[in-house]
């Protein structure tokens, strides 16, 4: 792997067509799982000009409003334009109401063991984690930094700092590496769009940009702009109001976006618009959660966690490390820690994390609030998946399994 690169990674704001699908769809999961917590649920949407598409399969006692439900999401993205609004879009369903499945019908608070060893998953995925020391969250400074950008992008327009902007907007940062270890920022590209058929000057764009957005996010930042970072703000030009009117939208089309930013790889499975009973979606949390407790822990400097599940079975049929030369101790041992103190079986993550009652427990939903600025890395959330908590269960295991094995990378200064 080379030592010395630059990376970049892109994040959006709420309003990106792509992320308005994942929310509404996120949103739908969140107010079946509010009424019955015991509800499967499948939801996908598309978007474009004027209309929306939600495809769904459910079984559950609940009852949604799915159009609704759509409406209310697009109007809290601050959607209101001519060609794109909640009262005037045309939204289609099409829905399948399925028999409920008793094999679900528990609570997994409750099971024992054997109970938990005996309830396997229903679909199959290879499923991706990860973590490293470059940011306080554990996550790679390219994608951490985009997010920043893009969550004050629609701060400071919520906020009417920057009244004339819309709701969709794309950040992207390059970060250039030395030895493996963040150096300096490359560059920045900002694009936004904004409202009414005549935005700011440009020139008045890119100040307003600088001085309310990137200034404020890099100003708690240990790694800066400098005199050669290059800066770009639209680019191209003003974009007038963006979002369905402008491009199109899918469920799950911002996978590298929702997890890592494409510095490490990543399941190609969507991850909104699933109830939890998924694999393919809570075993990313499950990942994540065992990467990151290796990193706090100090037994790498980087960690990727890969579980590999297949129908019929509880657990994955394969648990691998990567630790990229940075290991204390040889990956095989982590893999081994791992497995034996991380829960990975379906039903042992819905007990742990308390999945399926978390949208009921939580103000406002749950899962719609993961669908913008990514599952994992959330400091402003309280995720059960981020927590370090296992990390002192870690090192004192780590302690007694002999002599370290040191890593080739140098430590973060």
């Amino acid at each position: 792997m080379k030592k010395d690169f630059m990376f970049t990674s892109e994040s959006v704001t709420e309003g990106h067509p792509d992320k308005l699908c994942d929310q509404i769809s996120d949103a739908i999961v969140d107010h079946f799982l509010e009424q019955d917590p015991h509800s499967m649920i499948r939801a996908e949407c598309a978007v474009a000009t004027s209309i929306l598409f939600i495809a769904a399969r459910f079984a559950s006692r609940a009852t949604v409003d799915f159009p609704t439900v759509a409406r209310k999401v697009i109007q809290s993205i601050g959607y209101d334009d001519q060609d794109f609004n909640s009262k005037t879009c045309s939204i289609l369903t099409s829905l399948k109401e399925l028999p409920l499945d008793d094999y679900w019908l528990v609570d997994e608070e409750k099971l024992s063991e054997d109970e938990i060893e005996r309830i396997a998953v229903r679909n199959q995925d290879t499923v991706f984690g990860f973590a490293c020391n470059q940011t306080p969250a554990l996550m790679p400074l390219p994608i951490w930094l985009a997010h920043q950008l893009a969550m004050r992008i629609s701060f400071v327009r919520r906020k009417k700092l920057l009244p004339y902007l819309a709701p969709d907007a794309k950040t992207q940062v390059g970060v250039e590496y030395r030895d493996h270890r963040p150096h300096r920022i490359h560059g920045i590209t900002i694009t936004t769009s904004h409202k009414g058929t005549h935005g700011p000057p440009l020139k008045k764009l890119q100040d307003d940009i600088h001085e309310a957005v990137i200034q404020p996010v890099f100003e708690k930042e240990a790694i800066r702009p400098d005199s050669t970072t290059v800066l770009y703000v639209n680019p191209v030009g003003n974009i007038m109001v963006g979002g369905p009117a402008v491009h199109s939208g899918l469920t799950g089309r911002k996978n590298g976006l929702d997890t890592y930013g494409e510095y490490c790889r990543y399941s190609g499975s969507a991850l909104s618009g699933k109830d939890p009973l998924r694999i393919d979606r809570v075993g990313v949390y499950a990942a994540r959660y065992a990467a990151k407790n290796v990193v706090a822990a100090g037994l790498a400097e980087e960690c990727e966690v890969q579980l590999s599940y297949s129908i019929g079975l509880p657990r994955p049929v394969s648990i691998q490390v990567e630790s990229f030369d940075t290991g204390r101790l040889p990956d095989a041992d982590i893999a081994a820690l791992l497995e034996k103190h991380f829960e990975f079986r379906i039903a042992g993550i819905l007990k742990e994390f308390r999945l399926r009652t978390l949208p009921a427990r939580s103000k406002g939903g749950f899962f719609q609030k993961l669908a913008a600025y990514g599952h994992v890395g959330r400091m402003d959330l309280d995720l059960p998946w981020e927590r370090t908590d296992k990390a002192q269960l870690l090192r004192e295991y780590s302690s007694r399994s002999g002599k370290p094995k040191h890593s080739k990378r140098s430590k973060l200064e």
